[in-house]
């Protein structure tokens, strides 16, 4: 764990802070898209009787896209650029697997490959979770709630896309 901590001034931590929910919510917005038609092809799957209403997925998202946005923004105030950028660039490097998801499984039906990308993205969220420690175990921690919902959300797709073989 990186002990020494660069001060940064307060506007510079509320510049960072607002910078990282900006990108954050970019990439929320861009999978979006991809789910412009989410709630009727939802309402159309065959699902699994332990599937969560359609509503709840916004709700979820929103909390935890803040979370994975603060937790990045710990990491950044943690240490110099220097020590810091490997981390926040995993940081960005996760936000295009998991804008990529909601394009694969909404935009293009590609159940097969939505799950190969959502294990990828559980991978670099537990990568993430680790490399966060590092620099601060509060950031890494905010990330638990995310790796349970994608674990959740994979084991979802999987199912969804057994059930659903013409549509996905």
């Amino acid at each position: 764990m990186i002990t020494s901590k660069v001060r940064y001034s307060w506007w510079q931590q509320v510049a960072a802070l607002v910078l990282l929910l900006l990108i954050t919510y970019l990439a929320a917005a861009i999978g979006s898209i991809g789910s412009l038609n989410a709630p009727q092809f939802y309402r159309e799957l065959q699902l699994p009787g332990w599937a969560p209403p359609g509503w709840l997925f916004g709700p979820a998202w929103s909390l935890l896209y803040t979370l994975m946005a603060i937790a990045a923004w710990l990491v950044w105030r943690s240490g110099t650029l220097r020590k810091t950028a490997s981390a926040l660039q995993l940081y960005g490097v996760h936000l295009v697997v998991n804008a990529l998801w909601s394009w694969l499984f909404f935009a293009w039906y590609q159940g097969g490959a939505a799950l190969v990308n959502i294990l990828i993205l559980w991978l670099l969220i537990a990568l993430m979770m680790r490399v966060f420690w590092r620099h601060s175990r509060l950031a890494s921690a905010m990330l638990l709630p995310y790796l349970l919902w994608v674990s959740f959300a994979s084991v979802l797709n999987w199912s969804i896309w057994q059930l659903n073989p013409a549509l996905l």
